[in-house]
């Protein structure tokens, strides 16, 4: 049952792009075509799970034993940009096609704040190894979940009549915002 809580409110309660507003840069850059974000989202997720799993044998077994806890940042920088350029590889080689499609946003992952923030709020939270996995799966899916949220509604924009100093961003910002707003509801439910 803990372990269910754990997935929830990382997928819905606590999600990182829409409660702590982590990874808002692939969020609005990438939602703007569902199967993009679909896609985003799974590479995401695979990262954050790979990422909550090395973070933890890597912070547990080497960082803490040796007294290293003080190079924690830096380590799991290092391991997130390794993770990275593996899932880019795996993809490059395996659909070229979903390649292009992610573009520029691939890289990025690197730099999403959201698969830090995992590494983080795991070692923070103390979480045990298989609370830590199911934690990185949750907020993987609560990632994919916020961009196929959005990219459902910017599909639809496109389609809608806009007010001309709403289109674009500004209309993006303010769905975002509504879809922040509806999930923080969800913090009634653990």
């Amino acid at each position: 049952m803990e372990l269910f809580i754990i997935f929830i409110s990382a997928a819905l309660v606590n999600n990182f792009v829409l409660a702590y507003f982590l990874g808002i840069c692939p969020f609005v850059g990438v939602s703007n075509k569902l199967s993009s974000a679909i896609s985003m989202g799974m590479a995401t997720t695979f990262v954050m799970v790979l990422t909550a799993i090395v973070s933890w044998l890597l912070y547990n077994l080497i960082l803490i034993p040796y007294s290293l806890d003080f190079l924690q940042i830096p380590s799991f920088i290092l391991v997130i940009a390794a993770l990275v350029q593996f899932v880019e590889m795996v993809i490059k080689r395996v659909s070229q096609p979903l390649y292009r499609a992610l573009g520029i946003f691939l890289p990025l992952i690197t730099t999403n704040c959201a698969i830090l923030g995992l590494a983080l709020f795991g070692s923070m939270r103390e979480y045990s190894f298989a609370e830590n996995v199911v934690f990185g799966v949750g907020a993987g899916a609560g990632f994919t979940l916020a961009l196929i949220i959005m990219a459902g509604i910017r599909e639809e924009l496109d389609l809608a009549d806009v007010p001309k100093p709403f289109r674009g961003a500004p209309i993006t910002l303010i769905v975002a915002g509504i879809l922040a707003l509806a999930f923080m509801g969800f913090a009634g439910m653990i």
